[in-house]
């Protein structure tokens, strides 16, 4: 594929070594750069070659496959990434990229769940089952933390610090953050230790907290199946996934006077922008908080 492989096999290096992205992220970023070099394989086209007009008529050929914004704008972030790469190792002198216009998307918002969902949600575990106690342990986890799926996956016991009242996460980039321990967390966490003794454990999976019957570590894709079938299993109707315990989390600590700057230390926020999606409080909370504190509203 002309060029192209050496490329992108030293762009992915340099995601991982200097960048320090997640696995994720690089498959994400790989798969962007691969259909531009499939776009310009067919004119014959090295990544030296490129310029704006062609990457216009890339971005056209996106369009006409029908790929919504939010995709198209995600495979122009990828493009851009791989053409700063290409700079920075002195393989170009000029970023074809540079004026790319990337779509105009609205920040839409998740699903947030009310307290009392998630204790339906809780509360319909069966916990007569091997996997109750464990399941029942990584929703109270997702909640009570606001960890990411692949977070919750990768936590192990050597990041638990019962005593001091916090995990340690690793999150994107490698990023280490603390996160406090509720009680319902710790109490849950150490009732399904206590039954996953039993578990014939995988060589290379002991330190990892949650395991199948198989003694490996879980899947994200196991975890949404958790969610999904509890979620159907109650009847609900919003359409969840293991970030939505996140955005509940979230959601729920600034409705409950939270500092902003401190929810976005907990999540992993690089930028408070990235935080404020969660401030979308209701009209409830909002008109009580304006009475309360507004200084014309004070006696």
């Amino acid at each position: 594929m002309l060029d192209w492989e050496r490329y992108i096999k030293d762009f992915v290096s340099y995601l991982k070594v200097e960048k320090g992205l997640a696995e994720n992220s690089i498959f994400a970023y790989q798969n962007d750069v691969r259909k531009l070099a499939d776009f310009s394989q067919g004119q014959k086209l090295n990544p030296k070659d490129v310029t704006y007009d062609h990457l216009k008529g890339f971005i056209a050929d996106l369009y006409d496959l029908g790929l919504s914004e939010r995709t198209q704008a995600r495979i122009i972030s990828g493009i851009k990434q791989f053409f700063s790469f290409l700079i920075l190792d002195e393989v170009i002198i000029k970023d074809p990229s540079e004026l790319l216009e990337t779509p105009s998307i609205g920040r839409k918002l998740p699903e947030v769940l009310t307290v009392e969902e998630i204790d339906q949600l809780i509360s319909a575990i069966d916990l007569s089952k091997d996997e109750g106690h464990r399941n029942k342990a990584i929703l109270e986890t997702l909640y009570s933390c606001g960890l990411r799926v692949s977070e919750l996956v990768n936590l192990k016991y050597s990041d638990i610090f019962i005593e001091e009242g916090f995990i340690r996460v690793i999150g994107k980039g490698n990023k280490e953050r603390l996160v406090p321990l509720s009680k319902s967390v710790v109490n849950e966490i150490g009732i399904y230790s206590s039954m996953r003794k039993h578990l014939k454990i995988q060589k290379g999976a002991e330190d990892f907290v949650f395991l199948n019957r198989r003694g490996a570590p879980l899947t994200r894709v196991m975890i949404f199946t958790i969610i999904r079938r509890l979620a159907e299993s109650i009847g609900l109707q919003k359409t969840i996934s293991p970030h939505t315990f996140r955005h509940s989390f979230a959601t729920h600590l600034i409705e409950g006077g939270a500092n902003l700057r401190a929810i976005q230390d907990m999540l992993g926020h690089e930028s408070i922008t990235t935080t404020e999606i969660y401030t979308h409080l209701d009209q409830s909370y909002l008109r009580e908080a304006i009475i309360s504190f507004h200084p014309r509203n004070r006696k």
